[in-house]
């Protein structure tokens, strides 16, 4: 905690205004960011959220400030979104597209749109009982995807995350967030330290991209194709449909397949030796 203060206070040597908002004590991510969240916008309207563990690209700086100004006072539009997860697919002839779903990793927002992040944890049950999902999620896994996560968010207090909160918040009020055709955010958090991101991930350190002129979309309407996409790539949809088509044998699957991407001989000398405790 020291040494992050030292370098906030030492090594920001540009010309700006500085607002600090400090926690005596380590907090968790979800009552923290929030909180931090709340009290940026009682400095200001609009502006860009960025993760420690996040590194943009320069475009964007100037899409966010572009995107708040023009999506100001426009209530459909909740968020931009820095991060890219579509494995090279663009969505439309635009610099960006939009989507039911926000980001955490970099991403923008103005006050009219966070204050209604309290609420959400609130009306969580009441939004559920409602069949509510239903309306939002086309894919019945994705439903039940959410509605597991949520439920174990607001009856459970698990997982330490603040962001589900915020996604929910913007499900209840039909909200939109743009999200760019390029990778501008590049998440470098998946080395082992990282609280939610760890492990081999294939949207890790992901190369970033420039954004070039922006192009704005004709519609402001959800791509469905990037959304279900999203699903069954970002949040392990492929997976449970495939558990659910293979039933007790899904384990298995998975072996053949991770013994045809390594060859059998390999595969088979790399179980033997945790098998016995081997070290690589």
């Amino acid at each position: 905690m020291a040494a992050t203060r030292d370098l906030i206070e030492h090594k920001i040597d540009w010309p700006c205004q500085i607002k600090r908002f400090y926690s005596d004590k380590n907090q968790g991510c979800r009552r923290s960011v929030s909180r931090a969240i709340s009290w940026f916008f009682e400095q200001v309207e609009g502006g860009i959220i960025l993760e420690d563990d996040c590194l943009p690209h320069p475009d964007f700086f100037p899409y966010c400030a572009n995107l708040l100004e023009r999506y100001r006072y426009d209530t459909r539009v909740w968020s931009i979104c820095g991060s890219n997860f579509q494995l090279g697919r663009k969505r439309g002839e635009a610099s960006y597209y939009f989507s039911i779903h926000g980001d955490s990793w970099g991403w923008a927002t103005w006050r009219r749109a966070w204050q209604h992040y309290p609420e959400a944890e609130w009306q969580w049950v009441n939004f559920r009982d409602a069949g509510r999902l239903d309306d939002i999620f086309p894919i019945s896994r994705e439903r039940d995807y959410w509605r597991g996560i949520l439920d174990q968010l607001f009856l459970q207090g698990s997982p330490d995350s603040w962001a589900y909160q915020w996604w929910l918040a913007s499900w209840m009020n039909n909200a939109l967030h743009a999200w760019p055709n390029a990778c501008l955010i590049s998440n470098r958090g998946f080395d082992g330290d990282g609280t939610h991101t760890f492990g081999d991930n294939q949207f890790a350190s992901l190369a970033l991209q420039g954004l070039g002129e922006l192009r704005h979309p004709e519609f402001v309407l959800p791509c469905r194709a990037a959304d279900e996409f999203a699903f069954l790539h970002r949040r392990g949809g492929m997976g449970l449909i495939e558990r659910e088509r293979h039933g007790q044998y899904y384990p298995w699957v998975l072996r053949f397949r991770q013994m045809r991407k390594e060859g059998f001989h390999h595969y088979l000398y790399s179980r033997i030796r945790r098998k016995l405790g081997v070290g690589n």
